[in-house]
This record gives structure tokens, sequence and C-alpha cells, in this order.
């Protein structure tokens, strides 16, 4: 579905209609359309073609939509789709392509961080209520996410609000695995975790709950958001602009890691 945005932005800024593409490429206008939609996949030739047709002289840009194109890889997530809403799916394959991930929370521990009793008891406060299947699928899925931060070295940094880690979303015994659990990931070599403290005066940030994926080049970067309405993914150049300098402001005002460790190691006694 990005490469098929992209493509529709790069033909709209070169002022052609989906016709006047069809014409470049001696195809069917309906073909354009399909591929601008996700429908249908596009060569690397076609790819290659349009982009000269379009004026795109962005070559590393160009590169990465090509590899987006050709990419055959049939991941994990895979094994969910007709079980889980799309959204779960998307979540999985952006995470899993991501050269690197950033996350703000404020109230709820990220995915990637979450034990399964935590998991378990945020899906069951969903309202309609899940079926007890749905819910275990719900959590299995979230719980195979973390494969990004065992077994790849794609980049994580997460700054969380000390909300997020006294709310206690499930029991006492629940929330102590949780912060366990956090500790032990935050000690892998590509995951930095930093902690927001209640006490720090000036904090205007409360709003900012985010995860950032960052793409092949900076125009691929995408940010999530979720909402009451389900997840969106956001990817404007704009709005992307706003998103980095968003998360650099809350960093800035956030623990370092060591502290930020010693942080939950406090809290964990509290318990």
């Amino acid at each position: 579905m990005r490469l098929a945005t992209e493509l529709r932005r790069l033909r709209e800024a070169a002022g052609l209609n989906a016709r006047q593409a069809a014409a470049l490429l001696g195809v069917n206008p309906a073909q354009i359309t399909h591929i601008e939609s996700g429908l249908a996949g596009v060569s690397e030739q076609r790819l290659r073609r349009l982009a000269s047709h379009y004026a795109c002289t962005d070559e590393e840009f160009v590169n990465a939509l090509v590899a987006m194109a050709t990419d055959r890889t049939r991941g994990w997530w895979e094994e969910y789709r007709g079980s889980l809403p799309t959204p779960f799916l998307d979540l999985a394959e952006l995470e899993h392509y991501a050269t690197y991930l950033r996350e703000v929370a404020l109230l709820y521990v990220p995915g990637l961080l979450q034990t399964e009793d935590y998991a378990r008891a945020v899906y069951s406060y969903r309202v309609p209520e899940l079926p007890a299947d749905e819910t275990e699928l719900r959590v299995r899925h979230r719980a195979e996410r973390r494969v990004i931060l065992a077994d790849t070295a794609v980049p994580y940094e997460a700054v969380i609000h000390e909300a997020a880690l006294r709310i206690r979303v499930g029991d006492r015994t629940a929330a102590r695995a949780q912060l366990a659990q956090i500790l032990e990931l935050s000690h892998a070599d590509q995951a930095t975790v930093r902690i927001i403290p209640f006490d720090l005066d000036g904090f205007a940030g409360a709003t900012s709950t985010m995860k950032y994926a960052g793409g092949l080049v900076p125009k691929l970067d995408t940010v999530v958001r979720d909402g009451p309405n389900g997840t969106s993914f956001v990817d404007s150049e704009a709005q992307l602009a706003a998103f980095r300098t968003l998360f650099r402001k809350v960093e800035s005002v956030s623990l370092d890691p060591a502290r930020s460790r010693d942080f939950i190691h406090r809290l964990t006694k509290e318990l």
C-alpha cells in the first residue's frame, strides 16, 4: 500500500492523470489504477520507466521503491491473515522492514515490551469484549513481534512516561513481571529505554504517544498512531518532519538509559 501511495504521489507531482501515465507504458488506464490502489504489483522495469516519466531524479528513493516492489518475503505475520484485522499484519510488516524504531508511550507500556499477561489484560478491557480465542491470537501475535528485539539488529528506542509503569493493567504480580521484562529487554545491544518521571517540570508532551518507523530512505518513514477508531499510519513528509521534531523534544527531557534502569529498579522494589 505504501508503494502504491508513493507511485500515485509521483504521478500527481508530475501533473499527469492515470490515463496519461498508462499511455507512457502502453497499458490500460485500469492497470495504473490497480497499481496505485495496491491491487496489483509492478515490475522493476515498469517502475523505473514510470519514475523516469515522472521526472523523479532521486535515485536512492527510486531504488528503495524497487526494493519494495520486488520483495517477495512471506513474513511470520501472514499466518494471521484472515484471523486478525489487517492493521495488525501491517504493523508487524512495518516493524520487520524498519531501519530503526522509536516509540513514545504515556499510559501503556509499548507493545514490543509487553508481557503476555500485560497484553492479555489490555485486550480484556476492549468493548465490545473479544472472544477468548481472538484475545489469545492477539496476545500471541504481540509476543511474536518481539522477534525484532531478539533476533535482529534494528535499533529500537522507547521513551516511556512513569504513568505507564505505575498503572496496574493487571495485578501486582503481572506489574512486577512487566517491569522486569522492560529491564531485561533494555539490555539488548540495539535497545534503549528512557523514562519520563512525574516530577519533571514543564513537560507538555502529554499527547505525544506514537511509533516512528524509519524507512529505507527518510521519505519512506512512517508514524503509527492509535486512536478511538483504530490504528492510523501517517506518511506525509510535513507530518513526518513534525513527529521527528516532537520525538527529539520528548527524548531530550527523559532520563538517560542508566538512570532509567535505576528508576525502574526502584519502582519494582515498591511493588
